[in-house]
């Protein structure tokens, strides 16, 4: 797990070095041919891996519901992200990287409920949902780098 906890981290610090890269107005753009933006993908691989490993272990994340509502699989940007609302997000990022390894490795993820992801993935331990989420921010992070072409 050691390496996927690197790799996650690795991820997470690419995403947040695109706070400082970006203008909110950059930020909260939709390019043309695209259906979100940089800060939806980013709220996204939030709450997708609060679900996928927390939820999926029964256990309460740490992200509020109006978060999973704005954020989670099949939504889209419904308007422009405040200065807080990015602000939120960016402290989140490394926040929950955090509280996640800690749980891990205080052994708060017992059991799983296995579960098949729209991509075709059958997850059925933290380990295996961890794995996964690294493989969903991946790409993500690819969709971000190719709006941020157009920002």
């Amino acid at each position: 797990m050691n390496t996927s906890f690197k790799i996650w981290k690795k991820n997470r610090e690419q995403l947040l070095a695109y706070f400082n890269k970006y203008s909110l107005e950059q930020l909260n753009k939709i390019p043309s041919g695209f259906s979100n933006n940089l800060i939806w993908n980013i709220g996204h691989v939030i709450v997708v891996q609060q679900a996928l490993v927390y939820k999926g272990s029964g256990l309460e994340g740490y992200v509020s519901e109006e978060l999973f509502k704005l954020y989670m699989p099949g939504t889209k940007p419904t308007g422009n992200t405040s200065q807080q609302e990015v602000d939120d997000l960016k402290g989140l990022l490394m926040l929950l990287l955090e509280k996640t390894e800690a749980d891990f490795r205080n052994g708060k993820f017992v059991t799983y409920n296995e579960r098949k992801v729209g991509e075709g993935f059958i997850l059925s331990s933290f380990e295996d949902a961890h794995q996964f989420n690294n493989y969903h921010e991946g790409m993500h992070f690819g969709y971000m780098m190719n709006i941020r072409k157009f920002v």
